[in-house]
């Protein structure tokens, strides 16, 4: 019997971890991709990452305010354009 109680209070857990209330960019859904690591032009490497998908604003953007990316929990610091 305690194993079984033990067992329903894990998935419960699991279920209710504070990633699965995490806050989301922006409210559209939009979504994120994976960029490869690339040189720019001038020379300097850019390491792979993860990016929001591209779309007609900056507002879903996760480092625009009051934003959080949530692969690394760094919140937004750019003021959105008008």
């Amino acid at each position: 019997m305690k194993k079984l109680i033990n067992g329903l209070l894990l998935v419960t857990l699991m279920f209710h971890s504070p990633l699965s209330f995490a806050k989301k960019a922006g409210s559209g859904g939009g979504g994120s991709h994976h960029v490869n690591g690339h040189f720019k032009k001038n020379g300097t490497y850019v390491a792979p990452h993860r990016s929001t998908n591209p779309n007609h604003t900056q507002r879903d953007n996760w480092s625009s305010k009051p934003n959080v990316n949530p692969y690394n929990g760094k919140h937004g610091s750019k003021e959105p354009e008008q």
